[in-house]
């Protein structure tokens, strides 16, 4: 497995947060993710919050660029 990355910037938040993540493995990338998103977003940490991240894991690296806000 490559590098993948999670871009909190794709996002609406309240703070416009700017925060891209990226790891070697999937478990270290979650448990970032996770730190992050309730440090920062006020997440209440929970199997429901894991899965959510995880399904928003892209390979490779973040641009250096902010992506496009993602849609509903």
């Amino acid at each position: 497995m490559g590098r993948r990355y999670i871009d909190c910037r794709a996002f609406p938040s309240e703070n416009n947060c700017s925060v891209a993540i990226s790891a070697d493995s999937d478990t270290e990338l979650l448990e970032a993710a996770v730190q992050h998103a309730v440090s920062v977003h006020k997440h209440t940490d929970s199997p429901e919050l894991r899965a959510q991240l995880q399904t928003l894991f892209k390979d490779g690296t973040p641009s250096a660029e902010r992506p496009p806000m993602a849609t509903a």
